[in-house]
């Protein structure tokens, strides 16, 4: 029954990646710039900062005990990963949430794997044993996915009148989407080069949780990656707040600052939460599992797509396409989650 929750729960991080920009969707009267700052300056700094504060004893010390050279490349990698969040909302915008979150879902899983080795200069670790082979077949297999996923797109926008792609899409543009997700997809690697830079931040927060009597020496902590993913994230919204502010500067809507919506600051608030909700369901379901922990980044990924997926069929983003395109479409998913199936058990 454990495993069976744990599963309900990674799940939820996977429905939290697929729905958390539906509520832009009710934002008016403001630049996109503007809520997108709203959204990060909430789900950037201060959720992580409350979930720290409510899950790793003595939070802040621990971060500031660490070197600060280990700060700086945390910060550093964030704002590459940074770079991915603006083009990974771009994608969305240009895409749609189901095409675009298929690719970018995939794109991610792809490079998340074979770019850290690669970059670390242990490139021979890829081909090393099975297990290795099993994870760079899957990776292999998700970049296959993503060919069948963007065909699909090709194929839509080529079949649908441009009225009809703008009814579900209002700025449907798959030239422009596929670009801004390659970018975002590679750029989001970083993420894993951050949490990676992390070890002693991590260290220090189980120690601090076994000296508060949190969990016993030795016993499992799950949120002692938290104050990482925290520092990681102030490089995300570094980068993200200032090319809000560049746009503002340029379209002149600093003016939507000035003229506050309840409505719109709950809304960007809620996309805020929502997003950072993928990454506590993640870790919160794992000690859920035993040995089987290992599944969560798979299954996240998978119910991902399938949720985005979902939502796309039903906001009316493949309506009017031929069977041809549907199945197409389905193939690529079923691939992807396929290969992210195979990803997490060659980890193992």
């Amino acid at each position: 029954m454990d495993a069976i929750l744990g599963m309900l729960v990674f799940s939820l991080g996977g429905l939290a990646g697929a729905t958390f920009l539906l509520p832009a969707r009710g934002v008016k009267g403001w630049a996109y710039e503007s809520w997108w700052l709203v959204y990060v300056f909430v789900g950037h700094l201060v959720c992580p900062t409350l979930i720290c504060y409510f899950t790793v004893p003595d939070f802040w010390n621990v971060i500031t005990s660490a070197p600060g050279t280990v700060i700086a490349q945390c910060v550093f990698f964030g704002a590459i990963w940074g770079v991915g969040g603006l083009t990974w909302g771009l994608m969305v915008r240009y895409l749609g949430i189901g095409l675009g979150l298929a690719i970018g879902c995939g794109l991610c899983a792809a490079t998340g794997t074979l770019i850290p080795p690669i970059a670390q200069g242990h490139a021979a670790d890829l081909v090393k044993d099975a297990g290795a082979i099993t994870v760079l077949a899957g990776v292999m297999g998700s970049l296959l996915g993503i060919v069948f996923v963007g065909l699909a797109g090709k194929i839509k926008e080529n079949e649908l009148p441009e009225e009809e792609k703008k009814k579900a899409v209002a700025e449907f543009n798959f030239k422009k989407g596929m670009i801004v997700a390659v970018v975002s997809g590679v750029c989001s690697a970083c993420m894993n080069f951050g949490l990676q830079s992390g070890g002693v931040i991590e260290k220090a927060a189980y120690d601090a949780a076994v000296k508060a009597g949190v969990v016993s020496a030795g016993a499992l902590f799950p949120w002692q990656g938290m104050p990482v993913i925290m520092v990681v994230l102030w490089g995300g919204f570094t980068v993200s707040a200032l090319w809000c502010f560049q746009q503002n500067f340029i379209h002149k809507t600093f003016g939507d600052y000035a003229r506050p919506s309840v409505r719109n600051v709950v809304l960007c608030a809620a996309i805020g939460v929502v997003w950072v909700m993928q990454f506590v369901c993640t870790k919160a379901g794992e000690p859920l599992m035993g040995e089987l922990k290992y599944i969560s980044f798979a299954v996240m990924m998978a119910s991902t797509i399938l949720f985005s997926t979902i939502i796309g069929a039903i906001t009316g983003e493949w309506k009017g396409t031929s069977g041809k395109t549907k199945g197409c479409l389905a193939l690529g998913l079923a691939i992807l989650i396929v290969s992210f199936c195979a990803i997490s058990l060659g980890s193992k």
